[in-house]
């Protein structure tokens, strides 16, 4: 049996550059280089018909650990909860009050970035805590 061995996370939404931005900034990814041939990502855009314009964004993990991202605009917005989520790993091996104190800090730099907090899952006797929160269009994440 074949192993897959790098996969994509792709997101839709109605404006892709800034939710990868947000997830840059939120991750420490970073966009993909301009393309060849152009000086800018605003050159590159400029040169597409204007229904593409604007239409994709992607960006990775610098160190080559983490899969790409990418987020392409739909017509739809988004109406329901979303059936998969992201964990942001922030309180990895952290428990009880230092691990809400990792979590409280990391939730503090989001928020100023776009992201909203929704509701604390307090620890219980089977899982730590965690933040639930959103992206700049509400797309459902965790602080874990």
């Amino acid at each position: 049996m074949t192993a897959v061995k790098e996969f994509q996370v792709t997101f839709d939404c109605a404006d892709p550059e800034r939710v990868g931005r947000f997830w840059c900034a939120a991750l420490g990814y970073v966009p993909p280089p301009t393309p060849e041939g152009f000086a800018t990502w605003d050159d590159y855009q400029r040169s597409l018909p204007p229904e593409e314009r604007g239409s994709w964004f992607a960006c990775t993990d610098p160190t080559g650990r983490g899969p790409r991202f990418y987020f392409q605009r739909v017509p739809e917005g988004k109406i329901v909860k979303n059936r998969l989520h992201l964990d942001v790993r922030a309180g990895t091996g952290l428990v009880g009050e230092e691990r809400l104190a990792a979590l409280e800090a990391e939730c503090a730099r989001l928020v100023p970035l776009g992201a909203t907090r929704v509701r604390l899952l307090p620890a219980d006797e089977e899982n730590e805590s965690c933040l639930v929160m959103q992206d700049v269009e509400g797309n459902e994440f965790c602080l874990d």
